[in-house]
């Protein structure tokens, strides 16, 4: 990367989204920060030459073309495109209506996919640049209560993954970011985080239970967004950004055990699984 390059957060006006823009901006790159509400982000970080303040609703084409335009006409380019904007649909799988299951996919799937779309010409015309999705260790394994959140995470991964083939030979990378329970707004009620709409019997009382046991981890994460932030500003800064970035104590331990009981569980039947070929 250059000394000054063009970053381009989505999110930008709450949580990590802060912590992102700020961080880039200390390390001397030009940043066009995105929200739904542009004031929102001039509100935070006020007026600065090196900033560009744009509303953007991730799950509008038409949105993300004007501000990826913008961006252009502003910078005259884009470097880094941080998918960074989601929210948080918690709840056990029944409970989640359908129109939230869908919400949380357009949001956090589909939302990252409109943008990038955006965003790709102009990485493929300067025939370089570096898009980072912002996952989760919900991207690695399942966990209960968040069957909406992991699956949304877990498409973000396969498709990250696979994008990286079709844009390395335009000199584009690609990095997933794994970050572990960091102290953001991702667990603050009706913020980022939504409760469930339905309510099954069945699940009534583990419900109740889980509901508040989030809400007393909201606050207590280990984590700190601005170490992330400044450590992913960095690594990106390297030119050695890895298709993976696992972040935090307890991502890296999550990470370790899933590819731990993956390696299990292909041993246990590899030679029932190595059976399955047509007969010479």
């Amino acid at each position: 990367m250059t000394d000054s390059t063009v970053w381009f957060i989505t999110g930008a006006a709450r949580g990590m989204g802060i912590d992102l823009t700020r961080a880039a901006l200390a390390a001397g790159h030009r940043v066009v920060a995105t929200a739904r509400d542009a004031a929102k982000v001039t509100d935070v970080f006020g007026d600065q030459e090196n900033l560009l303040a744009v509303s953007l609703d991730i799950t509008d084409e038409r949105a993300a073309r004007a501000a990826t335009d913008a961006a252009v006409a502003h910078f005259g380019r884009i470097d880094v495109l941080v998918n960074n904007a989601g929210l948080f649909y918690a709840g056990f799988f029944e409970e989640i209506s359908p129109a939230q299951m869908r919400q949380q996919m357009e949001t956090n799937f589909f939302g990252p996919l409109t943008v990038t779309r955006a965003v790709l010409p102009v990485m493929r015309r300067q025939r370089s640049g570096q898009v980072i999705t912002i996952s989760s260790t919900a991207g690695i394994v399942g966990q209960e209560f968040v069957a909406a959140y992991c699956a949304s995470k877990f498409a973000l991964e396969g498709w990250m993954e696979s994008i990286r083939y079709d844009l390395a030979p335009y000199g584009i990378a690609t990095m997933i970011v794994e970050p572990g329970f960091f102290r953001t707004e991702l667990l603050v009620e009706g913020s980022s985080t939504i409760w469930p709409e339905l309510s099954v019997e069945d699940y009534a009382e583990r419900t109740a239970t889980t509901i508040e046991a989030w809400k007393g981890m909201n606050g207590k994460q280990g984590g700190d967004p601005a170490k992330l932030a400044a450590a992913l500003v960095s690594l990106t800064d390297s030119g050695e950004a890895p298709l993976r970035w696992v972040a935090g104590a307890d991502a890296v331990q999550t990470a370790l055990g899933k590819a731990n009981l993956l390696l299990e569980q292909v041993a246990a039947h590899e030679q029932l699984s190595s059976s399955l070929a047509h007969d010479a």
